[in-house]
């Protein structure tokens, strides 16, 4: 038996002869046997057969067994494995690190649009039927909340979602502020019930984010005013009219926060109907000045503006309320016609209840109420329903609002607290917003009526071309043309989204386009780049809308083409059979004059710092960053306010690293108030060139004028330049014909003329050097010779210029130089004067208060300009101007002071020079002490040059050539 051939340990027993037969059995039988298809008889690395099964016999050394498999068994061929010795990783980061999802945007919640998105979409396609508006005004006048009504009356929303809606940043709902623009498509119907696309931009109100107003100004075509009825006209409320009478837009007021005429100032009716007109008044008169002759004036009965509640739901204007209000609740024969109606429901108009006819001077008391009509027909029933509701008689307010009003409401409301009985009952009784959709379809030009003007306004190629032609008329099937002026950060913050009004033509996703940025020219093609579209959307503030295409007259949020994006873009077909030009870059109001420096506090993460530098720089419109010659980065930024939200942005979403910053400082810049003493000159380094300029003060208003782009350009043929120069400021012929450039830059507030007479010089030769001189100069504009500011309001003029005839001898390197020192010269030989921005200050105080508001703007070298009650409110409206240095804490200083009943904003208005001289050595600055009146600019430029890293004392003898000091010299003597 085969037991007996083995012992108990399973040694075998039996002879070789059987061992040897028991062998040659087996491996008949495994040769007998099948092999499967993965065995192919070859040996692996390993010296195995690849597969499960190995024969008993082959034997494998001990240096050649594989354990494990390697890298190339494990994940391929085309894997690369890197062997590291020593872990060189960190052990508090992780090996694999979490996908990071930064939460800048509140959710959205329960909050769903009634209308389907494909509605909505194929009615942005129809460029008649959508109207691009944006809502401007002051700060806290109500624009979100009414932004928040619309969302209320046109998505289906859980309790507690939709308060402020389109503040969907997280620290834009902790400061209770607008921080950035927020655009919103609503589906909204008319009186008569036709739907239409209102896409709106809801702008901050805070002066300091009014770059955002002329960003959003650019898309749209119609302003939304909104006017807090309290408070009036204020700061922002006149620059958004600057903004949208400088882009040719039509305009609609909405007097906001009627409630507060009623519940806090508890003005009678007849008074609030004054205060009313009053802030009517006061919107008309800067929209005169803004728009010129010819503006449309703002005025209820035209059906330009309208009232409004939103905190209680309710809006509407004189036709809506009197075909909604009054001809629906009087069902009588007798009733009148609901347009006659709307015309009388304001101005001096009566109503006599005996013939029912109005007139034009008050009726009879004894018969009638003595009101007008507006007060007798729209404010009383208004105060009424307050006063019932807000009282404690539940059934007298019940019995009114069911008789008088014709509300039912069920008995649950009736118990709720005042707040939403009274929004019930107003929803119930004024209906929806179809008034405000009546009058922005009145007023406000469609997307394809606006388009046209647009083009005429923004479009800086020719205007007679097929592809204009195109673009005017919003074609859909016309070639792709889009306008990019706001950037979107990603959920992840690791890139942007572009923000864009399509012109003409329909988008698509996947479509191959070509983004232009600001500086392209069809002869300078460098500033373009091919991209591909990848997603589109329509943003809806909290939420985004998948979009597969969208057409001409729409607003659009597109993916995948942001890399290249600056600040602007315009964005055209790969492939266009016309030249293509680019929009006009954005037209900014305000001014970043204040700066602060950061650096990591980590040196190593500089670079992610930077690269948080570059995106803070495309997301803010105004926001501007440099790396100034010491090495350290600066921001520019308009404010306090500006700057702090933009270093939450660098520190939480773009870098994710610590910043330190620097005490925040102001931009100065570097002028001269007389002409030169003497004819300054400069030679070349070879000796072959002579250049001789003298500078003087710039006419006052030209700066300014050339700043703004408008009034005159270089651009324009020579004869328009010089008729701007002689009719405006009254140059001479010869002068006027002369200008060669602006500096800094193409709208810099410095002139450069050619004064030099055909005479004396080789004209030809000062020609062929023309762009040298001009380039010198701009590099001397751009850097002042007192502390490397920029010059502002110099007018430098070419006396005289000796050139060498060899080309070779009159190049860039020996001109450019020398034009740069000889203008330094003739700087600093023209009394040069150091210049610093001014805010305009505008501060809401109680009688009480203004002493103290006195006092601060004293400390601070502010002087007030006035102090103008507000009608029909206790509160005194404070304007002033303040030096920006010294703004720094004005704002809590103030609030403190006066125990948070002052409030302040201010806003860049002017540059003013600063008392003393620059250049004088003789002032002794003490540390810790206040310097004088008069030594503030000394104080000021060494200040600035110690933080620039430059010597105390200007050394302006560099600036000058030995023959140039001699002669200096010897007329001293």
């Amino acid at each position: 038996m085969d037991g007996d051939l083995y012992d108990e340990f399973g040694n075998y027993l039996g002879s070789d002869s059987e061992q040897e037969e028991v062998f040659e059995v087996a491996n008949a039988a495994e040769a007998a046997a099948p092999q499967p298809e993965t065995v192919s008889g070859v040996l692996d690395d390993a010296g195995m057969l690849p597969g499960p099964s190995h024969a008993v016999r082959d034997i494998v050394l001990h240096e050649d067994k594989a354990y494990y498999e390697d890298a190339r068994q494990t994940f391929g061929d085309g894997v690369e494995l890197l062997i590291m010795d020593e872990d060189a990783q960190p052990l508090e980061q992780p090996i694999i690190a979490p996908i990071v999802s930064k939460q800048i945007e509140v959710e959205s919640g329960a909050c769903y649009p009634i209308v389907s998105s494909e509605f909505m979409a194929n009615l942005c396609d129809m460029p008649d039927l959508v109207r691009n508006v944006s809502v401007m005004g002051h700060l806290h006048h109500g624009k979100t909340t009414l932004m928040s009504m619309f969302v209320e009356q046109t998505h289906e929303c859980s309790e507690g979602v939709v308060g402020r809606y389109t503040d969907s940043r997280k620290d834009e709902q902790e400061r209770g502020i607008s921080l950035k623009a927020a655009p919103m498509t609503f589906v909204m119907e008319d009186s008569r019930g036709k739907s239409y696309a209102v896409a709106t931009l809801d702008c901050p109100g805070h002066p300091n984010f009014s770059d955002e107003l002329s960003a959003c100004a650019r898309l749209s075509d119609g302003v939304l005013l909104v006017v807090d009825a309290a408070e009036g006209v204020m700061m922002s409320t006149k620059e958004a009219i600057r903004i949208a009478a400088a882009e040719g837009q039509a305009m609609c007021l909405v007097l906001s926060k009627i409630d507060r005429l009623i519940v806090e100032l508890k003005l009678p009716p007849a008074d609030a109907y004054f205060k009313l007109r009053h802030t009517i008044q006061e919107v008309n008169n800067l929209v005169a000045s803004a728009y010129g002759p010819g503006a449309m004036a703002l005025d209820p009965r035209a059906g330009n503006v309208a009232f409004a509640s939103a905190k209680y739901g309710w809006a509407f204007t004189l036709d809506s309320f009197a075909s909604k209000v009054y001809c629906e609740m009087n069902s009588s024969p007798h009733a009148l016609d609901p347009r006659q109606l709307a015309q009388r429901l304001w101005g001096d108009a009566w109503f006599d209840p005996n013939t029912r006819t109005f007139k034009k001077r008050p009726v009879d008391t004894a018969v009638g109420s003595g009101d007008r009509s507006f007060v007798q027909w729209v404010l009383e029933p208004l105060y009424k329903i307050f006063s019932q509701v807000i009282g404690e008689d539940v059934a007298l307010a019940r019995e009114m609002v069911e008789e008088d009003l014709g509300v039912f409401l069920d008995d649950a409301t009736y118990d709720a607290d005042v707040k939403p009985l009274l929004k019930d009952v107003f929803v119930n009784a004024f209906g929806d917003t179809s008034g405000i959709v009546d009058m922005l379809v009145k007023h406000v030009p469609s997307a394809k009526e606006a388009t046209s003007r647009r083009i005429e306004l923004c479009y800086m190629g020719p205007q007679d071309s097929e592809t204009v032609r195109q673009m005017k008329a919003c074609e859909p099937q016309g070639p792709l043309c889009m306008y990019v002026t706001k950037m979107f950060p990603k959920k992840d913050c690791s890139g942007f989204d572009a923000f864009a009004r399509i012109v003409s033509g329909t988008v698509k996703v996947g479509d191959s386009v070509r983004v232009l940025g600001e500086l392209y020219t069809p002869d300078d093609e460098e500033d373009s780049v091919v991209g591909k579209i990848s997603g589109i959307w329509k943003y809806q503030a909290r939420y985004r809308v998948p979009l597969e295409r969208a057409s001409a007259g729409s607003w659009v949020l597109l993916e995948g083409i942001d890399d290249t994006i600056f600040k602007t873009a315009t964005i055209v077909d790969e492939f266009t059979e016309e030249d293509m030009y680019v929009f006009k870059p954005l037209r900014l109001e305000c001014k970043p004059v204040v700066k602060i420096a950061t650096e990591p506090l980590n040196p190593g993460e500089l670079p992610k710092m930077v690269e948080g530098l570059r995106m803070i720089n495309r997301s803010y419109p105004a926001l501007t960053t440099k790396v100034e010659e010491s090495g350290e980065h600066t921001i520019f930024g308009t404010g306090e306010l500006y700057l702090d939200s933009a270093m939450k942005d660098l520190r939480e979403l773009y870098s994710d690293v610590e910043v330190k910053v620097a005490d925040p400082v102001v931009s100065f810049c570097e002028t001269v108030v007389e002409t030169s003493s003497m004819k300054c000159f400069a030679d070349t380094p070879n000796r072959k060139n002579r250049l001789t300029i003298i500078a003087e003060p710039l006419d006052k208003g030209l700066a300014e004028d050339i700043e703004r782009g408008e009034q005159v350009s270089l651009e324009w043929p020579k004869k328009r330049v010089a008729g701007f120069f002689q009719d405006r400021y009254g140059w001479d012929v010869m002068a006027a014909r002369s200008c060669w450039a602006f500096a800094p830059d193409s709208n810099g507030p410095n002139v450069l003329l050619d004064d030099t007479l055909p005479s004396e010089v080789d004209k030809s030769l000062v020609n062929a050097i023309r762009s040298s001189i001009v380039q010198g100069f701009q590099w001397g504009a751009r850097e002042g010779p007192l502390c490397d500011e920029p010059m502002r309001s110099v007018k430098f003029k070419l006396t005289d210029a000796v050139v060498a005839t060899e080309a070779l001898s009159r190049g860039g390197g020996q001109i450019i130089p020398t034009s740069r020192r000889v203008c330094y010269s003739a700087f600093l030989m023209a009394s040069p004067r150091l210049m610093e921005p001014v805010y305009y200050v505008e501060i809401q105080s109680p009688t009480d208060c203004i002493s103290v508001v006195y006092a601060i703007l004293a400390k601070r070298r502010g002087h007030v300009t006035a102090d103008i009650p507000k009608p029909g409110t206790p509160i005194f409206i404070v304007t002033a101007y303040l030096p920006v240095i010294e703004s720094f804490g004005f704002e809590t200083d103030v609030r403190v002071q006066t125990q948070g009943q002052a409030f302040c904003v201010s806003t860049f208005d002017h540059w003013a020079i600063i008392p003393g001289d620059p250049l004088d050595d003789s002032i002794v600055l003490r540390p810790l002490e206040p310097s004088p009146m008069q030594a503030l600019a000394r104080d000021f430029v060494v200040k600035t040059r110690r933080r620039k890293g430059l010597s105390d004392s200007i050394n302006v003898t560099k600036y000058f050539d030995e023959e140039m000091m001699e002669q200096m010299n010897g007329a001293t003597l």
